[in-house]
């Protein structure tokens, strides 16, 4: 494959990425590019965790993947972020796809938690500075490498990871305490902001994508020999089938100074936790609430939830939800009975 200038304009340089000698593009199939092994174009994330034989949520629904109309998520080809006009004339612009909202059209997520954070007035620490996600994610990330990852949290599918910049730490007994057990957004992620009662029928009949947003939670999980930050996502089937699902995940709200030992050691939640039962959501007045704080996910946990179901356009709350099934994606894992008793344990308040 060739890179080769074609012309410029101001701000904008025209790249042909796929200059190919007509031989070469005849013995060349339409999928034979490194771009269609990345991420951004398969969304095997997706696939991976829903897959039956990964115990995802296609065992509980019976319907593959491959029926759910997810192609909406996939990057078809350069001209989604790329394309733009000279003028008036179509060409490829690295400066279109950098901007900010472009990345946002689809990550749809960071937009809702960028706007609960502005309105709170704690804007994440990049965001405050100006920062965009290109000044963070590479372009090896977006096209790919030519190896098809099954997850963005398989090994080396992603180059973002805070030490890429941050290459010395401040020192303090929270860094020197959790070297190489914690990792730095356990710590720093503010929050996450969680679908509940994905309803999936609509999903199925509709194509539609419709669920209960709530925030003000973290999640902890192993990942890579590491504590992590996670999020966790419920869904709603027909025959009130329900299923619960944690996986590993990176919260664009990030916090200069991490939380204090007391958020996460020996908390109410904590002690919730080992007690063996934990109400996740619940109903307030007939409004649905969620748990607020630090949540450690472990396997020997009753996660208590409301499920609705959707009637008319409307949420419903259900009396006789069936009990999720329970599963952990994105290669994350509970956290191990060692790390609650450590988790139990009161830690000073000293930096």
């Amino acid at each position: 494959m060739k890179e080769t200038i074609i012309g410029r304009t101001t701000g904008i340089l025209l790249v042909c990425l796929c200059m190919l000698t007509s031989s070469q593009a005849q013995n060349r199939s339409h999928q034979d590019t490194v771009f269609h092994r990345s991420l951004h174009y398969t969304a095997k994330g997706m696939s991976y965790w829903y897959d039956k034989s990964n115990g995802g949520l296609e065992l509980t629904s019976g319907i593959p993947y491959s029926q759910l109309g997810c192609q909406s998520c996939h990057v078809a080809g350069c001209d989604r972020c790329h394309l733009t006009k000279a003028g008036g004339t179509p060409v490829y612009s690295t400066e279109a796809a950098r901007k900010q909202e472009m990345c946002l059209e689809c990550h749809t997520r960071e937009v809702s938690i960028l706007k609960i954070d502005r309105e709170a007035n704690q804007v994440d620490v990049h965001a405050a500075k100006g920062m965009m996600c290109m000044d963070c994610h590479t372009a090896r990330e977006m096209h790919g490498n030519g190896v098809e990852y099954v997850s963005m949290k398989q090994v080396n599918a992603m180059d973002v990871k805070c030490e890429n910049c941050h290459t010395t730490l401040h020192t303090s007994l929270s860094h020197t305490v959790h070297k190489g057990k914690v990792d730095c957004k356990a710590c720093h992620d503010r929050h996450v902001v969680s679908c509940t009662n994905c309803h999936f029928e609509t999903l199925v009949k509709e194509g539609k994508r419709v669920a209960m947003p709530v925030s003000g939670w973290i999640f902890l999980m192993n990942l890579d020999g590491k504590v992590t930050s996670a999020n966790m996502q419920t869904f709603l089937l027909k025959d009130q089938k329900t299923f619960l699902m944690f996986a590993p995940q990176h919260s664009h709200s990030v916090m200069g100074k991490g939380r204090s030992c007391k958020e996460c050691h020996a908390s109410k939640i904590v002690k919730q936790a080992k007690d063996g039962r934990v109400t996740l959501t619940c109903l307030e007045n007939g409004r649905l609430e969620n748990l607020k704080g630090v949540i450690p996910v472990t396997e020997d946990v009753t996660w208590e939830m409301v499920y609705h179901e959707r009637e008319d356009g409307k949420w419903v709350p259900m009396k006789n939800a069936a009990t999720p099934k329970l599963h952990y994606a994105g290669f994350g894992k509970p956290l191990t009975r060692a790390q609650m008793e450590n988790l139990l344990r009161p830690q000073a308040e000293k930096e």
